[in-house]
């Protein structure tokens, strides 16, 4: 969950690094760090120069002193999870003589065990955090190579771990290791470069290798190598990276969120391009490794994803059920792994992750690979472990996403699951009329996105009415819940304003008892054959005083406010009726003065437990 990057080359390393820091500071911003392998460093030169603060990458810029340069260093953003955010536990962490510098991504579950045996052996602890004990471990031992010194202490690991290396004797190298936890290679013209995420690398380079778990690397600046933990060779050739550095820019926005909302018409039409089979009225998914006969033999199908993408996994599944007609439900990964659940061979299973690195999700496919299964993956990162791991899947196309908070994504992930749900109805039983209809729909999508977005002013205007509110109610049947639960998620994220969602149906078995003036109600009511009911649940709660906003395809009586979405197929129309809601969320957020793109005490890619 936090951020990585390192240089090796002959330019001036510090500003490097800090370059990427700002980029990956959305994957952790609670400290950043800095060590460098100073100009003369060496046996005869004494240890690292090290810089840290509490606090955003602003800040420990604000620190560096005015000579610190170098050209081979490491850095690192931090999301705490061991320690509080202090300048003492931020990264990187140091060896007791201050020889090896090590930054860290993941958790190491026998920290407290190592600690208590390095400290019964004299060490003095500088922090409370558990990659402590991975400096300490690499700098007491003796090994003549410093990959073996690294080697060496993993061995002592158990846990999850992407990490980079420095040490004062080896001033010619960064040695790296991944388990459980992203790494990328930057190659580079006489300068190689290392992150968590690609953000950091693509203004340098789009040459990028991902090392697998149980591998590891050394870096050089005019090459690099590859080996397992175990030391064996590994052949890993450099893959382009398909988006530039402008991708990553804000370009011309104030926050990454808003341009991340606006960008959804143009991410829609680039997962459509190229899929669509109007011949067949189905679509062309060749990266399912999927045959009809295998599609044919699916019984079931099992979601799996954590937070946004399990409520996108909730649409998916619904989707699945009506088009394809086979039995759908999605679950939370995090859950999913820990119950011991029965693996029946005729389910297909699909694991959904934007980063493709989630943990929670990572494990599960894991652990259903383990067992024989057919697991299919649904990520928006090319190349990253949960694509590796799985036996296929669908990338959703939907550009790099900066924001903390996921919205592109989001919509992306969800038309993704419409593509997969015509697929496999069109090789059971959904007609030839049907399977056009849906198509037709995928094809309005992004003209009605840009309508939606038409009405952003509205939509800010009418959040004003609803910032001041301390909880708020989204409500939803059938295919509006999971809407609801990922508009109540957006709103919790991002402004702090705690809200709950609940079936429509369920209201008047307990949540009526919170409604009153104070409690404002948001209500998904598309225009299908539940609006009557769902117009029901509004009477309710009008009846009781409560405030309601309407999503809907047309005007409601009973709404204290309508945001009006143009209507598309059934099936299709969550995607659509989302989306306002995003607005929403932001534009509260904004007038609370919130920090949109970076909120407290969340990360982007949650690559822990």
């Amino acid at each position: 969950m936090c951020g990585i990057v390192g240089y090796i080359g002959k330019r001036d390393v510090a500003p490097l690094l800090l370059e990427g820091l700002q980029r990956l500071e959305y994957r952790g911003y609670d400290s950043a760090g800095i060590a460098i392998h100073a100009k003369g460093a060496g046996k005869a030169a004494g240890g690292l120069k090290t810089a840290k603060a509490k606090g955003r990458v602003r800040e420990l810029e604000s620190r560096l002193p005015k000579r610190f340069a170098g050209s081979t260093g490491i850095a690192h953003t931090r999301w705490a999870t061991h320690g509080a955010p202090t300048d003492e536990n931020a990264h990187p962490h140091l060896d007791t003589e201050g020889r090896v510098a090590v930054v860290h991504n993941g958790i190491i579950d026998n920290a407290a065990d190592l600690r208590a045996r390095l400290t019964a052996e004299g060490v003095v602890f500088a922090s409370e955090t558990d990659t402590e004990v991975l400096a300490h471990l690499i700098g007491r031992s003796t090994a003549e190579k410093l990959e073996e010194r690294v080697r060496e202490a993993l061995r002592h690991i158990e846990g999850t771990y992407g990490i980079a290396v420095l040490h004062a004797d080896f001033p010619d190298r960064i040695v790296v290791a991944r388990n459980g936890s992203p790494v990328v290679l930057g190659i580079g013209e006489h300068e190689m470069f290392v992150s968590s995420d690609v953000a950091a690398l693509v203004s340098h380079t789009r040459q990028v290798v991902t090392l697998d778990d149980g591998e590891m690397a050394t870096l050089k600046a005019d090459d690099y190598r590859t080996y397992t933990t175990e030391g064996s060779r590994t052949t890993s050739a450099p893959e382009t990276v398909e988006y530039a550095a402008e991708s990553y820019d804000l370009g011309g926005h104030d926050t990454y969120m808003h341009k991340e909302i606006s960008e959804q018409a143009d991410a829609v039409d680039r997962a459509l391009r190229g899929r669509i089979d109007d011949r067949f009225s189905t679509v062309h998914l060749g990266g399912l490794n999927l045959d009809a006969r295998e599609a044919r033999g699916v019984r079931r199908v099992k979601i799996l994803g954590c937070g946004t993408s399990y409520h996108a996994g909730q649409i998916g599944a619904q989707m699945i059920e009506e088009l394809a007609r086979i039995p759908s439900d999605a679950e939370p990964a995090s859950e999913f792994r820990y119950r011991d659940p029965v693996v029946d061979p005729d389910t297909l299973y699909v694991a959904v992750s934007q980063s493709g690195e989630t943990y929670d999700v990572l494990a599960a496919v894991q652990e259903l690979k383990r067992k024989g299964a057919r697991v299919l993956g649904l990520v928006n990162v090319v190349g990253s472990a949960i694509a590796r791991e799985t036996d296929g899947g669908i990338y959703v196309h939907a550009g790099p996403e900066v924001c903390v908070v996921s919205t592109k994504c989001f919509t992306n992930m969800v038309v993704s699951f419409a593509l997969l749900a015509l697929h496999l109805g069109r090789i059971r039983d959904l007609s030839v009329a049907d399977g056009k209809r849906i198509i037709d729909g995928l094809r309005k999508l992004p003209g009605q996105i840009d309508e939606i977005l038409k009405g952003e002013e509205e939509i800010k205007k009418l959040s004003a009415a609803y910032a001041d509110a301390k909880s708020m109610m989204f409500i939803g049947r059938v295919r509006g819940y999971p809407v609801a639960r990922e508009a109540s998620l957006k709103l919790k994220e991002v402004s702090y304003i705690h809200a709950e969602a609940y079936p429509a149906s369920e209201l008047k078995h307990g949540p009526l008892a919170l409604i009153e003036p104070a409690m404002p109600t948001v209500a998904i009511v598309p225009d299908d054959d539940l609006l009557e009911k769902n117009r029901a649940a509004l009477e309710e709660i009008k009846a009781r005083s409560g405030r309601i906003l309407a999503v809907a395809h047309q005007e409601q009586e009973k709404a204290d406010h309508t945001i009006i979405v143009p209507k598309n197929e059934p099936e299709l129309d969550p995607i659509l009726m989302g989306i306002p809601l995003q607005l929403l969320a932001y534009h509260t957020a904004l007038a609370l003065g919130r920090d949109i793109d970076k909120p407290r005490n969340l990360a982007k890619s949650v690559t822990v437990e």
